[in-house]
């Protein structure tokens, strides 16, 4: 073969010059090329005599097949152990990419027709890398060999996301009587990387609409990988649940339906990628400010509809966050001297055109306040921009055509969060000395419960109170503190769930006590919730899909003596009144914590345990009073110091 000049390079080395490229493997789809060098040395040669490159690269008609499915038919004439079948690929074989196995079709047999696939044989399905000379090559999505460049979700090569936009979401099936089908989801064209999953007894099926107005419909019946409209789709059917992938990008409008099948509700999850179709274009230099003298002419921006090749209002081009208009690109113009005849100069009208020079702002100070109001401030100078673009400032009465921009600003005007006091409990005791409680919230100005307030100025949640009736037995020394859910509300005034783009449980607000007097029950739902990033609106998710325990939706609650009750209580009508309270008693228990020292310290002592209230979850040792419904565990003794004691 003809051979290129050789390189400084190569004459210095010990090969002869690379020889031209051979012919492509493949025609299209990607394939593989290789070129030679000699060694012209009778020594070994450092380094490879063959190097390899892509080549072909550009996709092939729907119609021409799978590549490795095309060798697996060409043994189909080929008796195999005295039989003819008709063979099957076998992709995505992680032990050997490479090798040409292949699946007798309609039984299982699966036997490897050639030890190297042909270079340019896709390694995986999903992959771009190649198989070239029976060995897997990374090829990146440049298609180039070795190439490590990734497609981004958007599919662009080597991109950063910012051409599309992750749509998640949930739809839940409300069955009527009038209603046998409902639409789920619409996925627009060029969509990418769709998943759905159905949960429940109903079924999924699939609409279609091209750019071309051409409609399709699949009632996805069956468990398999088919084409619809130049897409493939991936559908696994299961007796409880239904998934949909299809990697795309979508060739049509996908419209995602839902047929009514059982009396159970149903639920469907979809995740994809959808392309921003409308996209900012920046318009040519409009004409110049003045007709002679020196002028300025600046650019615009458009919004581009990437579908129809057209202009649209700005409107639809705003609706995505992720859409930036480009700056204005300002340069000067017409800079001849006006004729000295006149000495006129045309100005063209200035609101429809930016001159230069023009106001320019740092960003913003803080405010000076988080709250209750404060200042921020911000430098406003005068500047002008030359032709590329360098900016520079200016005196300032070249900007006094259009008012100066304020440089203070008040900021943060709304109130500060305040302590918000409730209504106080009920005594805990019906006569004589108790404690009553409440709930203290920080409040802000929208009303919602909030941090920020000062610990020093929140109000007590608890203080004594005498009820005047007199007790049958002696008062108690001391404050009997509450085992009720009004102490428990107050020590979870801080806590609160927010919804976030995690999905995680949100309890809603507990209901009013089911009784009027007495021990009774409140409750409260518990959703799982999940914060949609590209819409900011929170969307309801089965259960099973947030992690972790999930609160409590019922507790016991007490609203007070009923009338007629006793007014003093003996331990088997405390037991009877609190005992209900589960939630409580499962924060508090007795525990051993150690024995005492001996008593002797020889000839044998006893040791005694000490028993203690703890916080189950803090294990802080509380009040004993914490405990007052928990059994308190019985007195341990041993023995201690045994041995005898040494003579006087």
């Amino acid at each position: 073969s003809s051979r290129t000049a050789r390189s400084e390079e190569d004459r210095d080395s010990l090969w002869d010059a690379w020889g031209s490229w051979s012919e492509c493997s493949r025609t299209c789809g990607g394939g593989a090329s290789y070129s030679l060098r000699r060694c012209l040395s009778s020594k070994t040669c450092e380094g490879r005599n063959i190097r390899y490159r892509t080549c072909s690269n550009v996709d092939c008609p729907p119609e021409a097949g799978d590549f490795r499915a095309q060798q697996c038919s060409a043994h189909n004439d080929v008796k195999y152990q005295g039989q003819v079948y008709e063979w099957l690929p076998v992709a995505n074989d992680p032990d050997n990419p490479c090798s040409l196995k292949c699946q007798a079709k309609g039984t299982t047999l699966v036997v490897e027709l050639a030890p190297k696939v042909l270079d340019g044989t896709r390694c995986y399905t999903e992959s771009l890398d190649m198989c070239i000379s029976g060995l897997c090559q990374i090829v990146g999505c440049d298609r180039q060999l070795g190439s490590a460049v990734k497609e981004d979700n958007c599919g662009v090569c080597n991109g950063d996301g910012s051409t599309c936009r992750l749509v998640r979401g949930q739809y839940k099936s409300q069955l009527s009587a009038s209603k046998l089908e409902d639409t789920v989801v619409a996925i627009p064209y060029g969509s990418r990387h769709v998943r759905l999953v159905l949960k429940g007894p109903d079924h999924l099926y699939l609409e279609t609409k091209t750019l071309q107005g051409v409609k399709g419909e699949n009632s996805l019946s069956s468990t398999g990988s088919f084409l619809m409209d130049n897409s493939s789709i991936n559908f696994q059917k299961f007796p409880d649940k239904e998934i949909l992938k299809i990697s795309g990008p979508l060739t049509a409008d996908f419209t995602v339906k839902i047929r009514y099948a059982g009396a159970a509700d149903s639920s469907v999850q979809f995740i994809f990628y959808q392309p921003i179709i409308h996209r900012w274009r920046e318009t040519d230099f409009f004409p110049c400010s003045a007709s002679c003298g020196g002028g300025y002419q600046l650019t615009s921006a458009e919004c581009f509809d990437l579908r129809s090749n057209r202009v649209v209002a700005d409107q639809y081009c705003h609706y995505y966050p992720e859409n930036i208009k480009p700056k204005p690109k300002l340069q000067e113009c017409n800079l001849d001297p006006c004729p000295a005849s006149d000495g006129y100069k045309q100005i063209m009208p200035y609101d429809l055109y930016h001159p230069l020079p023009r106001w320019e702002s740092t960003p913003w100070t803080a405010c000076s306040s988080s709250c209750g109001g404060g200042i921020q401030s911000r430098s406003v100078s005068c500047v002008e921009e030359d032709i590329q673009g360098h900016i520079s400032p200016v005196e300032e009465w070249k900007c006094m055509y259009t008012p100066k921009m304020p440089v203070v600003q008040p900021c943060n005007i709304f109130d500060c969060p305040k302590w918000l006091a409730q209504e106080w409990s009920p005594c805990t005791v019906t006569c004589g000395q108790g404690l009553r409680y409440r709930v203290v919230l920080c409040i802000d100005h929208r009303g919602m419960h909030t941090g920020g307030c000062s610990p020093k100025t929140k109000p007590h949640i608890k203080e004594e109170c005498i009820i005047p009736t007199p007790c049958y037995k002696p008062k108690e020394k001391l404050p009997v503190e509450a085992k009720l859910p009004w102490y428990k509300q107050a020590q979870e005034l801080e806590e609160g769930a927010v919804v976030s783009e995690e999905p995680s449980f949100i309890p809603e607000a507990w209901s009013a006590c089911s009784v009027t007097c007495g021990v009774g029950s409140q409750v409260r739902l518990v959703k799982c919730q999940v914060l949609l990033s590209f819409s900011q609106s929170v969307a309801d998710l089965p259960i099973d899909e947030c992690e972790g325990p999930k609160p409590v939706s019922q507790r016991a609650c007490y609203s007070g003596p009923c009338s007629g009750e006793a007014t003093e209580y003996n331990p088997e009508e405390t037991d009877l009144m609190y005992g209900s309270l589960q939630e409580f008693d499962e924060l508090y228990d007795w525990e051993y914590e150690g024995f005492t020292q001996c008593s002797e310290s020889c000839a044998g002592g006893i040791q005694e345990a000490v028993v203690t209230c703890l916080n189950k979850q803090t294990r802080e040792i509380v009040d004993e009073m914490l405990c007052i419904t928990s059994r308190r565990p019985p007195q341990l003794l041993k023995a201690c110091n045994l041995e005898p004691c040494p003579p006087r």
